[in-house]
């Protein structure tokens, strides 16, 4: 039986949950599969609609997607920053409060994992291959694209002390308030699931507003929209993986991009993260995450030691200091005149992060048990900002500093003087010591950061679509990882870059709705458990 609202105890800050919904009641299964039906029928049904029609009118696809995105990001822009600095403040609030000492689980919870495997793993869902896209060309982009007219708040980098603005403008889009959206999901299906008994998807933290209607047709939309959300997120990352994997094997083998090259890499990948779908959370997941984590310190380790140690750190606390600064005005949406930064990069960023938080709320959910809320806050908030900002500021701030050298043609010619972000980071490492051993590691990197992603993302859908089960049979996670592929590669087709985005912006803003009264209902869960100790 799972628990449900239902007063019972004296202290009224206090409720038992009991119900008569049983976990999987709503489940059919047929040929031996163990799928929620509405979910389940209505998602596929509408994701394979919108994978033949992409595919049939690719044409017709580019010109809607290329509209879309900056539509919604200049329309919607004040509702999504508002709605972030909201999340974020709920989080930062929650560290400091007596909540922060209740325990996922219970009392007597103990972690599933040690510190080292539970933050690799959520680290690596988290930020998926963002840092080695994003780490050179972003704050690149910044500083010298568009003549200076993407600076962030138009700071101008010609004045002595702004030369890294770019990358507090980067910091900002990778730090505290995305990794927020995060934490909150995440917690809120943790304590509904491991403390309060109920299933582990989106619907069971609307209880304590919608009660046993959270078993009907509320709680279908709510789950449907987040298995869109989650695949549109996912499916941005993957597509921008792929084209990154594609300049890479240019760089490495000699390989020309071109979209067949692209469309042979997601498949060939997706066969990988299939397999580690295969092999199960531990053997596959856990594995593949740890192996990402040394594969990346390791390259980061190699980049700071030849690009000089004392410098790295001198602008890592420069930068940081420069981002508390501006954090407010980064964070306020009204009167903003940096429209190529606000409008083309902060409003689809947190759109694509709300989209990613289906996915990596409920995986970090998933692996959180046995970890007290303050500790949850400050190892998927705090921690990961702080590691962000030091990988942003040493790659982002080693090129700035090539550039200013006169060096560095190679990430100049993909973000300066034509724009192919894909190519920025082997850009940046050719002008490195080890350039024919690094660029292959990376490339290796990179694909692992990819299957890592894919194989955690059909393990969140196949749990939303079984109606909370856990140990659905393994043939469903294999049908949405192939499933996760195909959308990326008609999205690609369809529009490439801006229909990746378009998408998961479409996604994000309806469910940054269904965020924040997660974490209202969050609150009064916590408020709950909180009164038990």
């Amino acid at each position: 039986m799972v628990q449900t609202k239902k007063m019972l105890d004296p202290d009224p800050r206090i409720y038992d949950f009991e119900t008569e919904y049983e976990l999987g009641q709503d489940n059919v299964r047929p040929f031996g599969l163990d799928i929620h039906n509405p979910v389940f029928l209505i998602s596929s049904i509408l994701i394979f609609a919108f994978v033949l029609i992409a595919l049939a009118n690719q044409e017709a696809a580019a010109t809607f997607f290329g509209w879309l995105r900056p539509w919604l990001t200049s329309t919607f822009d004040w509702f999504l920053v508002l709605s972030v600095d909201a999340i974020t403040l709920f989080c930062l609030a929650l560290i400091i409060l007596p909540v922060g000492k209740v325990r996922i689980g219970g009392k007597d919870a103990k972690p599933d994992y040690s510190y080292a495997g539970w933050i690799a793993m959520m680290f690596a869902a988290g930020i998926g291959i963002g840092l080695l896209f994003f780490g050179v060309m972003e704050p690149v982009y910044y500083n010298f694209a568009e003549d200076g007219g993407a600076s962030p708040l138009g700071i101008d980098i010609a004045v002595p002390g702004n030369e890294y603005a770019g990358i507090v403008g980067t910091i900002h889009h990778w730090g505290l308030e995305g990794w927020a959206i995060y934490a909150a999901v995440g917690l809120s299906l943790a304590i509904f699931s491991y403390n309060l008994g109920l299933p582990l998807t989106l619907r069971s933290a609307f209880y304590p507003i919608l009660g046993e209607r959270v078993w009907g047709w509320w709680g279908h939309m709510i789950d449907t929209l987040a298995v869109f959300a989650t695949l549109f997120g996912l499916t941005t990352s993957l597509g921008l993986g792929a084209q990154q994997v594609a300049a890479g094997l240019n760089e490495v083998f000699g390989i020309e991009p071109s979209p067949t090259v692209t469309v042979l890499l997601i498949i060939g990948i997706t066969l990988i993260a299939l397999g580690s779908v295969l092999m199960g959370m531990d053997a596959g997941v856990k594995r593949l995450s740890e192996i990402n984590m040394v594969m990346a310190v390791g390259l980061f380790l190699f980049v700071i030691a030849v690009t000089g140690i004392g410098t790295a750190i001198s602008r890592y606390f420069s930068v940081m200091t420069d981002y508390v600064t501006h954090l407010p005005a980064l964070s306020n949406p009204f009167g903003r005149e940096d429209t190529s930064y606000f409008h083309g990069w902060t409003t689809f960023y947190w759109a694509w992060w709300i989209a990613w938080s289906p996915f990596v709320g409920m995986f970090i959910a998933r692996i959180s048990r046995g970890r007290t809320v303050r500790e949850f806050i400050i190892c998927a908030l705090l921690a990961p900002t702080a590691v962000c900002a030091l990988w942003m500021s040493t790659f982002g701030g080693a090129a700035i500093d090539m550039l200013n050298a006169g060096g560095a043609e190679g990430v100049r010619a993909t973000v300066i003087d034509s724009y192919a972000p894909e190519g920025a980071l082997f850009g940046f490492l050719k002008e490195l010591p080890l350039y024919s051993i690094v660029a292959p590691i990376s490339l290796v990197l990179i694909v692992i950061f990819f299957v890592t992603s894919s194989d955690s993302g059909s393990l969140v859908i196949d749990t939303i679509t079984a109606g909370g089960k856990m140990d659905a049979p393994v043939v469903q996670r294999v049908f949405w990882c192939t499933l996760e592929g195909l959308v990326a590669i008609a999205l690609l087709l369809g529009g490439g870059l801006s229909a990746l985005q378009g998408a998961a912006v479409s996604t994000g803003i309806p469910f940054t709705l269904v965020v924040l009264m997660m974490c209202y209902c969050l609150w009064l869960a916590l408020k709950s458990e909180r009164a038990k100790i």
